[in-house]
């Protein structure tokens, strides 16, 4: 479908998790090269969005503009129920530090709190220039666990215990996080659309 497919992210692991992802759900036909350019991250896109899909569309133009090629851009956030949706767009920048800086602030957060119900929610763009932008959302339901478990993923991945299972985000094996992940969902949407000319 695509010569060649940008994605928007600096991150490697997100990017590795975008190209299972791809290939899972649309095979090798959706795109012959996916590429991973991180000196493109070093542009500063300012995510003045007030929805996940306004970042993402941001974030997707912004890119597919600098490069000339096809973008998927996402943006994503963990929704907890007792912080009142909190840290949603913010879950990245919630605090500076790393990733086991925000884990521990959002465990602080919530200690002691007996409603743990949360949910990953993510909205993905795909940029053609010139051609069309496409928006899609979707979600994984869960709940948020006492302490960190695992050593794979990213972000909360390792306090994440989605819906159904016995092990995080960060414990299970990719091609299954991958088949019930927020991402992973948004982009069944965004290839079904493709697929059904439904632009």
């Amino acid at each position: 479908m695509f010569r060649k497919l940008i994605i928007a992210t600096g991150n490697k692991g997100k990017y590795r998790e975008f190209c299972e992802i791809i290939r899972d759900v649309a095979g090798e036909n959706f795109a012959d090269e996916i590429i991973f350019a991180p000196e493109i991250s070093r542009m500063i896109v300012d995510e003045t969005g007030k929805t996940y899909a306004e970042n993402s569309m941001l974030k997707a133009r912004a890119w597919a503009e600098r490069s000339g090629l096809p973008c998927l851009a996402d943006d994503s956030g963990l929704e907890v129920d007792a912080l009142n949706g909190a840290p949603g767009l913010y879950s990245a920048r919630v605090i500076q530090g790393g990733d086991s800086d925000k884990v521990s602030w959002l465990l602080g957060q919530l200690e002691g709190v007996e409603n743990r119900r949360a949910r990953f929610a993510a909205a993905l763009c795909l940029c053609v220039p010139e051609k069309f932008t496409l928006i899609t959302e979707s979600y994984c339901p869960g709940k948020i666990i006492d302490s960190p478990r695992g050593y794979d993923g990213f972000g909360y991945d390792p306090v994440f215990l989605p819906n159904g299972y016995y092990l995080t985000f960060a414990e299970l094996p990719g091609h299954v996080k991958n088949k019930i992940s927020h991402r992973t969902n948004a982009f069944k949407k965004l290839n079904a659309h493709i697929k059904t000319d439904s632009l």
